[in-house]
C-alpha cells in the first residue's frame, strides 16, 4: 500500500482514541472551509463583485473557461500547500485559498440562481440535499468493509471526461442538461466515498488539513451540480 506521505504511519494503525481525534479534526476543518466559503461569498455579494462576474461571463464565452481554469490552478496550489507538513501556515493557507477560489467560481452562479424564480428556496434545498447526501455517503464509507480503491481510476477518468464536456458546453458545442448534472452528482458521490475511506486508511494523524481539503472539493462539486439540477441552469 502506498501512502500520500511515506515517512509517517497512517492513522488506521493508531489507537482508537487517536483515530477518533483525527476524524474530529478533519471534520472541524471541513466545517472551517465551508464557513470561510460562506464568509467570502457574502463579501463578494456585498461588494458587488458577484454581479460583475455574472455580467462578465454572460457576455463572454471564454469567461467560464477562465473561471474554471483558475479554479483548477487554485486546487493544485491548495493541495500542494496542504501537503507541506512542516509548515502549518502553509496548510491553512491552502485551505483558505481553496475556499476563496470556490467562492469566486460560485459567486456568479449563486447570483443568477438567487435572482431567479425560487431563489433562496432553491439554494436552501440544494444545501439540504448536499448535506444529507454527504452524510449518508460518509456513513457508508466508514461502515463498509469493502475496499473502495477501485473507484480511483473511475473518478480520475470521469473528471477528465467531465472537464472536456464542460469546455464543449461552454463553447456551445454541447447542451449539458439534466443527465450531465446527475452524472456529476454521482461522480462527486463516488469521490466522497473513496476519499472518506482513504483518509482513515492512508493519511497520518497530522494530515487532517489535507484530508479536509480533499473532502471539501468533493462536497462543493456535489453542491454545484445539485444546485444546477434544481435551478435547471
Amino acid at each position: 500500500m502506498s501512502y500520500p506521505f511515506n515517512s509517517s504511519t497512517p492513522v488506521a494503525l493508531a489507537s482508537e482514541d487517536v483515530r477518533a481525534a483525527f476524524l474530529v479534526k478533519v471534520y472541524q476543518h471541513l466545517a472551517l472551509a465551508v464557513g470561510a466559503f460562506v464568509a467570502f461569498e457574502v463579501m463578494l455579494f456585498m461588494s458587488g463583485i458577484a454581479e460583475r462576474l455574472l455580467k462578465f461571463i454572460s457576455g463572454n464565452q471564454a469567461g467560464w473557461l477562465l473561471i474554471l481554469g483558475g479554479m483548477m490552478v487554485a486546487n493544485m496550489i491548495a493541495s500542494t500547500a496542504a501537503s507541506k507538513v512542516d509548515s502549518v501556515p502553509s496548510q491553512y493557507g491552502g485551505l483558505f485559498l481553496l475556499a476563496f477560489a470556490q467562492a469566486l467560481i460560485f459567486a456568479p452562479f449563486l447570483y443568477l440562481v438567487l435572482d431567479g424564480e425560487g431563489g433562496a428556496g432553491t439554494v436552501q434545498a440544494a444545501v439540504a440535499i448536499t448535506l444529507l447526501g454527504f452524510g449518508a455517503l460518509s456513513v457508508i464509507a466508514f461502515t463498509t468493509k469493502k475496499d473502495l480503491s477501485f473507484l480511483r481510476p473511475l473518478i480520475m477518468w470521469g473528471g477528465f471526461i467531465a472537464l472536456g464536456l464542460v469546455v464543449l458546453g461552454v463553447l456551445g458545442v454541447l447542451n449539458l442538461g439534466v443527465t450531465f448534472s446527475l452524472a456529476m452528482i454521482g461522480l462527486a458521490g463516488a469521490a466522497i466515498l473513496y476519499q472518506t475511506q482513504k483518509i482513515v486508511r492512508e493519511y497520518p494523524e497530522w494530515a487532517y488539513v489535507a484530508a479536509s481539503i480533499a473532502l471539501f472539493v468533493s462536497l462543493m462539486t456535489m453542491f454545484w451540480y445539485v444546485l444546477r439540477l434544481l435551478s435547471r441552469r
